[in-house]
């Protein structure tokens, strides 16, 4: 499994990053409401929680919701995130 991947310009991202959400790919099947709030993530920044065996980089957002505080995880891409500087 990967360590690291990268982000569109090509820099280095590990576990613990803090990177930009550049752009998502929702899953088609959501409802309004759910891809509301997944392009509200888009400008987000956020730390990288782990990266996949794909070089996928998955970061959380937590939302304040109806019933209380939510997850909500999305695996980036390398052309959807830009590394902040440290």
């Amino acid at each position: 499994m990967p360590a690291t991947t990268f982000d569109h310009q090509g820099q280095t991202i590990a576990p613990g990053d803090s990177v930009r959400i550049l752009a998502i790919t929702p899953d088609p099947d959501l409802d309004e409401d759910d891809l509301d709030m997944f392009m509200d993530m888009v400008g987000s920044i956020c730390e990288v929680e782990r990266i996949d065996a794909d070089g996928t980089a998955w970061v959380a957002v937590w939302w304040n919701g109806f019933q209380g505080a939510v997850l909500t995880m999305v695996g980036l891409h390398p052309g959807q995130m830009d590394k902040m500087a440290a």
